[in-house]
């Protein structure tokens, strides 16, 4: 583990877990890197030293929240009510000094405050203000996400601030643009700001919040009480505000003739960023990461090598944690490094151990993967395909330890026996209880070191 720091950024390292013994004609090299920053979250909300966009410049964040206020959000008139109150609570817990704004989504975006293409400065007059100007929205027209995230983008786009984020609240499903469009506007804002998703109610579409929060490298839920809304945005403020660095990217460097199979966040939840990379010179690429508090991720490396004898030795890849230069101009930071080995062995116990973490982070993305297609064999009525990969799923989540996704199946399937698998699917299941499964899926719990 090689380790390097610089006074106003806050220290990363990575450790490399892996077996790196492979038989005579093994090439697959699998790692578990475990990336850790400290002192990212605990400067007290006091900006990081430096210029720019990558670690603090100016204000801590910016923020936008964008709210749902088409016409099914009416339906119950509370939860209307709700979402304003959810959005009252997280500007109450913007820091002094934060740039912010509110937008209401429907078949368009609108300014809310505060209004002129322009973030205010969160103190307490702002954030009154921006309150007061939530009394006015009310329900009606449609949805379309897509106008949304770009009026953010537009919004976020000049702010001289470290993190730059946005907050998307929604009811219902994307009706009223094009799926193309939707996806042409993540694109756009991809790598431009982060983005939190919120499904509220069961008359969403779980591909669809998901798939708004994996590509803005956020986080998304369910809430399917909308009562709970208040307490789930302040929370995911709080969190927000805790985050002291962006853009911070995982690079990897092969050396010539080895392959990448794939690069895959495991933990806190499972997110393939194989298809993410921008290439980063000779045999080098970089993968998003996202923005940074206090806080530890864990990544699962997969490469492939080239053949070689018995008593040979390679670095298999180069793994660094690297923060662009604030004024993109200058050579990126690297703030630390592990190195993957692959050595050839004919000591069969040595080439055929399993390293723990891989194995464990193994077993959690094929939880995830086998929990969604059961519950898209239980939609199409292949009920003996959904009660063999549910569960496959109880007995991945007992093994692993993954209680609360233990507890989110055991209300969608009668577990016999969770050792072996054995279940019986339930004859009816809650709505919300079967898209809290779908959504949380990819959560995964860490492997005990």
């Amino acid at each position: 583990m090689a380790n390097f720091s610089k006074s106003n950024v806050p220290q990363f390292s990575v450790e490399v877990y892996q077996n790196a013994f492979l038989p005579e004609g093994g090439r697959e090299v699998n790692a578990i890197v475990t990336v850790t920053s400290t002192g990212g979250g605990t400067t007290g909300g006091i900006p990081l030293a430096g210029s720019g966009p990558a670690y603090g410049a100016g204000p801590g964040a910016a923020v936008v929240l964008m709210v749902d206020c088409s016409g099914s959000m009416d339906y119950p008139p509370t939860k209307m009510r709700n979402a304003r109150d959810a959005t009252a609570a997280a500007i109450d817990t913007l820091r002094e000094g934060t740039l912010f704004a509110v937008v209401a989504g429907t078949h368009v975006a609108q300014e809310v405050y505060p209004g002129g293409g322009r973030l205010a400065v969160a103190d307490a007059h702002t954030k009154a203000l921006a309150k007061d100007a939530l009394r006015g929205l009310s329900a009606g027209g449609g949805t379309a996400i897509g106008t949304w995230l770009r009026l953010a983008d537009r919004l976020l786009g000049p702010a001289e601030a470290g993190i730059r984020h946005g907050v998307l609240l929604t009811d219902g499903r994307n009706e009223h643009e094009a799926p193309e469009d939707l996806r042409a506007a993540l694109e756009s804002c991809a790598g431009r700001f982060t983005c939190d998703a919120r499904g509220v109610g069961t008359d969403w579409e779980v591909k669809e919040v998901t798939g708004i929060a994996s590509a803005l490298l956020g986080t998304a839920d369910i809430v399917a009480d909308p009562s709970g809304l208040a307490d789930d945005f302040t929370r995911m403020m709080e969190n927000v505000m805790d985050k002291e660095v962006a853009d911070v990217a995982l690079r990897l460097w092969t050396p010539v003739g080895v392959e990448i199979r794939f690069v895959k966040q495991v933990a806190p939840s499972v997110a393939d960023l194989t298809g993410r990379r921008t290439e980063a010179g000779p045999r080098a690429g970089d993968y998003p990461t996202g923005s940074w508090g206090d806080e530890s991720r864990d990544y699962h490396v997969c490469v492939r090598v080239p053949q070689a004898g018995i008593g040979q030795e390679m670095l298999a890849a180069r793994v660094s944690l690297i923060l662009p230069d604030p004024s993109g101009a200058g050579t990126p930071q690297t703030l630390s490094q592990g190195l993957v080995r692959a050595v050839w062995t004919d000591d069969m116990a040595a080439s055929t151990s399993i390293n723990p973490q891989v194995a464990h982070y193994t077993g959690q993305a094929e939880l995830a993967q086998v929990i969604q297609q059961g519950l898209e064999a239980r939609k199409s009525g292949d009920f003996d395909g959904a009660t063999a990969k549910l569960g496959r799923a109880v007995q991945l989540a007992s093994a692993s330890g993954n209680q609360d996704t233990a507890r989110l199946l055991s209300k969608v399937v009668d577990v016999v026996d969770a050792a072996t698998g054995t279940v019986r699917l339930k004859a009816k299941v809650a709505e919300a209880d079967e898209m809290t499964l779908e959504t949380r899926s990819t959560k995964t719990v860490r492997v005990k070191k």
